[in-house]
């Protein structure tokens, strides 16, 4: 008999259409699946800000033990949510096609973006200081690096409760991942690009994980992962963890292929905003042995130009 492969998923909309995606690629490739259900502490826990929890691993790590404990096959990620290290015995099975790596400004719904194409155009408009919400450190730090009289609130739970959080709120608007949006249809039409704004390392990527010892999952998998996703995201998180290692932490990077080339950007900030360095590297090949440390070398310049000292006042205050 066949196997039926296992398919551990959050249970948020989001989860379980990225999930679902994921059946559907079996299923091209001749795979039984089905979905199983699994509760994470990013879920659980949706008051605590997120770079107050020790975030490593908080939405992937409930996953994670039911594919050791044979619960489930596969896991689903949103891959910006994956630490930079896997768990022992677990490894990348695909990294599905990227989405929009952008993030969006949601407006409130009480005041209008009728001619407004940027978040500079909307706050000319309405006059600082407002308050808009996240709870993402990196987000914070960019939004603060760039307009520092705001006021920045909490802003936790899935999707779909973050926009309701908005609507209800006396907040100016909240801070998304495009791809999220997008992928269940939820984008609203006063929402705003932040184009200045870079994203978290892997944002808008899938990435789907195996128990190591697993090859009819992990060859099951190899049929829909997307080389060039997975070279660019392994890049940006390679910079990661040189610098860091934490989705706690406000560090960005962006590797897109532009015309042949990798162009990469990154930077990281202090949590407040108020201290940024950054760095912008191109590599004119694609072959691996050109590329592969393409992240290494961008997060040792970027450390021998202004943010070791950043990276090194986040790792004292965290102490």
């Amino acid at each position: 008999m066949e196997k039926i492969i296992r398919i551990g998923t959050r249970e948020s909309q989001l989860a379980v259409w990225q999930a679902t995606r994921v059946k559907e690629l079996l299923a091209e490739h001749g795979y039984q699946s089905e979905l199983v259900y699994i509760k994470s502490e990013g879920d659980i826990d949706l008051k605590t800000p997120l770079y107050e929890m020790g975030v490593q691993g908080v939405f992937t790590r409930s996953l994670d033990i039911a594919l050791l404990n044979d619960k489930i096959d596969i896991a689903v990620h949103s891959m910006k949510d994956v630490p930079t290290q896997l768990p022992k015995g677990i490894v990348q099975g695909a990294i599905l096609k990227r989405a929009s790596y952008k993030d969006l400004f949601v407006v409130n719904g009480e005041w209008s973006i009728v001619n407004v194409n940027t978040t500079d155009d909307f706050f000319t408009i309405h006059h600082s200081p407002l308050t808009i919400a996240t709870s993402s450190i990196r987000r914070k730090a960019q939004w603060l690096n760039r307009y520092p009289n705001h006021t920045i609130e909490n802003l936790r739970g899935n999707v779909n409760t973050r926009l309701r959080k908005v609507e209800e709120s006396n907040w100016y608007g909240a801070i998304f991942a495009a791809a999220g949006l997008e992928r269940i249809n939820l984008r609203p039409e006063n929402s705003i690009e932040l184009d200045w704004m870079l994203p978290a390392p892997a944002q808008g990527a899938i990435m789907v994980v195996c128990r190591e010892d697993d090859n009819y999952c992990l060859d099951a998998c190899g049929n829909f992962n997307d080389g060039g996703t997975a070279l660019c995201t392994k890049i940006e998180r390679d910079f990661l963890r040189t610098l860091l290692g934490g989705c706690s932490t406000p560090i960005s990077a962006l590797a897109e292929v532009v015309d042949g080339e990798i162009v990469f950007k990154g930077n990281i900030l202090t949590p407040d905003g108020k201290t940024k360095s950054e760095i912008s590297l191109t590599c004119s090949s694609l072959r691996a042995g050109d590329d592969g440390e393409l992240g290494i070398k961008a997060a040792n310049e970027l450390l021998n130009k202004g943010g070791r000292e950043i990276a090194d006042s986040i790792r004292n205050a965290s102490k």
